[in-house]
């Protein structure tokens, strides 16, 4: 009797993270140092196996995760891409769902008060374990190409933000030095994609700017910016 093809060993799957905010204006990404082989020791990816008894999907296993290493909930978060294969991981064949997070730095103050997580500029983070440096790379391509046409760069600055603090989000988020002003703020007006709030006002250099906010949670431009 032909009998059915059968793996000669567990897959591994799990959901990784890449939870990027601004820090001192650059782009940081979120790490974990590694207690356990593989790769005892190194900085990688928020990450974590599904459990099949618990999460009741995937989108499941990587909030848990999430709430589970910072202590947190509520990110923005949108699944990325998958990522599979027999080398990726030395224990075995492994598939991993990848994320990306966002999040302002604010938020994330408890949570870098312990040894768990910590910051790296993303153009500063070396030697990353299993292909966590390839699914970074992914990541950060996600949110400069669609960041370039919907408000989802936003989603760093914390509820309430000046325009002088929007502008400079989005020229961290797409890698850019310069997005010109008045073509950004014409943009923003012709669209309707904030609202001032009434009666605040932020002190920067000694002068006082309108703070606005997002009228919705991601909004999408006809063009690129």
């Amino acid at each position: 009797m032909i009998q059915p093809d059968r793996p000669d060993h567990k897959q591994i799957v799990t959901a990784d993270v890449v939870l990027l905010t601004v820090m001192e204006g650059r782009l940081a990404v979120g790490l974990i140092t590694r207690e356990n082989a593989p790769f005892a020791g190194r900085g990688a990816l928020i990450g974590g196996y599904v459990h099949a008894d618990q999460d009741r999907n995937i989108d499941a296993t990587a909030a848990r995760v999430l709430r589970q290493k910072t202590g947190l909930e509520g990110f923005f978060i949108e699944q990325l891409s998958t990522f599979s294969g027999p080398k990726r991981d030395p224990r075995g064949w492994s598939v991993s769902v990848a994320y990306l997070a966002l999040t302002p730095l604010e938020r994330l103050t408890g949570a870098l008060d312990g040894d768990a997580l910590s910051l790296t500029p993303v153009d500063e983070v070396r030697d990353m374990p299993f292909d966590h440096a390839e699914i970074l790379t992914a990541a950060v391509d996600r949110l400069r190409s669609k960041g370039a046409y919907s408000t989802l760069p936003a989603r760093l600055l914390p509820e309430v933000f000046t325009l002088s603090e929007l502008q400079a989000t989005y020229q961290i988020a797409l890698g850019v030095p310069r997005i010109d002003k008045s073509s950004f703020r014409r943009k923003l007006n012709e669209l309707a994609l904030i609202e001032p709030i009434e009666g605040m006002r932020a002190e920067t250099g000694g002068r006082q700017a309108q703070l606005y906010r997002l009228r919705q949670a991601i909004s999408v431009f006809e063009r690129r910016l």
